[in-house]
């Protein structure tokens, strides 16, 4: 089951492949998204919104509580099943939210689903074990440790292999690789994040 997450970051510009996916839109994101791709569910606190859309929510939350509504919308949507999770709007906006929404990807991932968000300019995914960077020739990319240091185990397709190579949490090694083969991969048992730059739409 497949499930697309709206957010209300930097409206996102491109199409919205949502054929098959449970649509979530968060808050104030309806606004840039209500004429742009079916919603399913709306949910959230408001805060960001002056009047309710459609449909309407089921349930309202508080403005001030623990979560943010990005997270109860990949928690219900995990709930449902899903196993991939596309997000829309992450990026831009406040950054304290971006940095939430990374964290999502994270726990995404730690509760067995692949979350990835699509922004304007850039792709970003969490992943671990083989990881498969497929269709990306010619893409500046970063691989970034995620919760600790990660050890490259392996890598193929990078302009600066990474093989054998600790990616330590807390230093700007693995940012401003490049993908040089449309089939790159990297494995590792560790978490780590990675960005695609000029990925988009």
């Amino acid at each position: 089951m497949k499930a697309v997450i709206l957010l209300n970051g930097e409206p996102y510009e491109g199409e919205i492949k949502a054929d098959g996916a449970y649509v979530y839109c968060c808050d104030g994101a309806y606004e840039w998204a209500k004429d742009k791709v079916r919603i399913d569910e709306n949910l959230g606190d408001y805060d960001s919104l002056s009047y309710l859309p459609e449909p309407l929510p089921t349930e309202i939350y508080p403005s001030e509580k623990n979560f943010t509504d990005g997270e109860i919308a990949l928690l219900r949507a995990l709930k449902r099943g899903a196993e991939e999770i596309e997000i829309y709007g992450g990026g831009g906006g406040r950054e304290d939210h971006f940095l939430g929404n990374l964290q999502l990807l994270y726990l995404s991932l730690s509760l067995g689903a692949r979350a990835v968000m699509r922004n304007n300019n850039s792709l970003i995914f969490a992943g671990t074990g083989r990881i498969v960077l497929d269709g990306f020739e010619g893409k500046t990319l970063s691989i970034v440790p995620f919760g600790g240091n990660a050890h490259i185990i392996e890598s193929s397709g990078l302009k600066y292999p990474l093989c054998g190579l600790d990616l330590v949490y807390g230093s700007t090694r693995g940012i401003s690789n490049v993908a040089v083969s449309g089939k790159a991969h990297i494995l590792t048992h560790d978490r780590v994040l990675v960005l695609v730059n000029g990925e988009t739409l």
